[in-house]
């Protein structure tokens, strides 16, 4: 386990949550970009394929031409090998495509509210966990009153933001809110393991290639699972626009795996969802999705601006 022995300074932490922020805002942008392409093509999983596998493409092809990334790449090779590392640790894509597979199947049967709040609360309770153990590339940071209380305000913050979009679930159907709450936990461990890869690697590009390909490589799997049962999806359509999630996703692992050795897992966590929710209220304001933009969903929005300050002061 790699940490720093000190603390960064609360300011240091906020910064590095809205450079998590900036992440979140295209984490928002890849979900209507990804959710747009799976509509048309009757396959959320397929979709997300589409999404990881572009992604991995061209991460592939930046480690390939770009000296750095080679070295970065031969580093982390040889820190697994000399046990510095353990190769599960490099398997953090796998809890992305897990999410992206667990939405498919559950969202029909619980609603993107319930889903939402789900994933959320499970990964905020597994960061603070992680935090304290000191899992990840950040200090070890105990459960003191003001991150417990900005994860729980985040938590208050997403079920206002998605009240206003709550549908109706089927009779007995909410234990499938256990799907995305463990989601929501590997999404917290990825953040984590993504860190220690980038402090091995010393290179950001080098985690963000191994993310997307094991994510890519997961949901292979998942994607012949899928057509075995459901059948081919309708044919890829062909606006290019479309096919940009992969992009959006390599912006948010970047900057998640830049951020988390300030910030820690929680805060880092945090800072995602404000930026999510917030560009989520920008989508809604510029181009409406069903519903349109909703007060609860701006209330929300700030609030976990509200809790990522919280989280983020000192003891």
């Amino acid at each position: 386990m790699i940490s720093s022995p000190h603390h960064p300074p609360a300011r240091v932490r906020v910064a590095g949550a809205a450079l998590a922020a900036c992440g979140g805002v295209a984490l928002a942008v890849q979900g209507r970009v990804n959710g747009q392409l799976g509509h048309l093509m009757n396959d959320g999983v397929v979709a997300a394929l589409f999404s990881f596998g572009v992604g991995a493409v061209l991460l592939v092809v930046a480690v390939a031409v770009t000296p750095s990334a080679r070295a970065g790449l031969r580093r982390l090779r040889s820190s697994v090998r000399g046990g510095r590392l353990r190769g599960w640790q490099c398997l953090g894509g796998a809890c992305g495509a897990w999410l992206v597979t667990t939405q498919g199947l559950t969202v029909s049967i619980l609603g993107v509210a319930v889903f939402t709040v789900a994933a959320v609360a499970g990964q905020v309770v597994a960061s603070l966990w992680i935090d304290r153990r000191g899992i990840g590339p950040a200090p070890a940071q105990p459960i003191t009153p003001p991150r417990a209380a900005g994860a729980g305000l985040a938590v208050v913050a997403v079920v206002v933001a998605v009240s206003g979009h709550t549908t109706a679930t089927t009779s007995g159907g909410l234990w499938w809110a256990l799907l995305p709450a463990v989601a929501g936990l590997g999404l917290a461990w990825q953040l984590a393991v993504n860190g220690l890869v980038r402090v091995e690697s010393a290179n950001v590009v080098v985690p963000t290639m191994v993310n997307f390909t094991v994510g890519a490589l997961v949901l292979l799997v998942a994607t012949a699972v899928d057509l075995a049962f459901r059948g081919l999806p309708q044919p890829p359509p062909g606006d290019w626009w479309l096919y940009t999630g992969g992009p959006l996703g390599i912006v948010a692992v970047l900057t998640a795996v830049t951020a988390v050795r300030f910030t820690g897992v929680l805060v880092l966590g945090l800072g995602s969802v404000a930026g999510q929710l917030v560009g989520a209220v920008v989508l809604d304001a510029v181009v409406p999705a069903a519903g349109g933009l909703s007060p609860t969903s701006v209330i929300g929005a700030g609030l976990t601006m509200v809790a990522v300050v919280v989280a983020a002061l000192h003891r």
